[in-house]
């Protein structure tokens, strides 16, 4: 069972909302190694619903190719945990949503997964906005699943927080 980690969350989420809602801007997510954990974060607080437009979870590549409209080419060439694929799921998540910002992450949380160049704890994490596209590659080894998808959570939501203030 997932112990959410709100607290040591809650300056940074504070902080995202309050922006979002004083600037009338609007965010999605676009989620899979996180299994939806960004998005249950970012409507923690009350009067989420103002800013937070919706997420998806597309954990199985099917869903990322019907759903993100990430080419089945990408996910055979570069695959589900790449640079690509992580731009791809952010840019068509503000598409779909109609919002002004999208974070997306994919990532290999283990035991299982690793190929050659992607370890386990390879995370990919897309930002996309008004300012063009955004991505960050992170190495988490050594992390369990559950502190795997805590970490990812947090690193992504810096990342939009660094994005919508900039």
């Amino acid at each position: 069972m997932l112990d959410l980690p709100t607290p040591t969350f809650l300056p940074l989420l504070q902080d995202i909302h309050h922006t979002l809602k004083r600037s009338h801007r609007a965010v999605a997510t676009a989620e899979s190694c996180t299994g939806g954990l960004i998005s249950v974060l970012l409507t923690e607080l009350p009067g989420s619903s103002l800013f937070f437009k919706g997420g998806i979870c597309t954990y199985a590549n099917a869903a990322k190719e019907k759903i993100l409209n990430v080419d089945s080419s990408i996910l055979a060439v570069d695959g589900a945990v790449s640079e690509v694929t992580a731009r791809t799921m952010a840019v068509h998540a503000t598409s779909l949503f109609q919002v002004d910002y999208a974070v997306s992450v994919t990532g290999i949380a283990g035991p299982d997964g690793a190929t050659p160049g992607k370890p386990i704890g390879t995370v990919w994490i897309g930002l996309h906005g008004p300012q063009g596209t955004r991505t960050q590659r992170h190495l988490l080894a050594g992390l369990s699943r559950q502190d795997f998808r805590i970490k990812v959570s947090e690193l992504a939501l810096r990342g939009l927080w660094e994005y919508i203030k900039s």
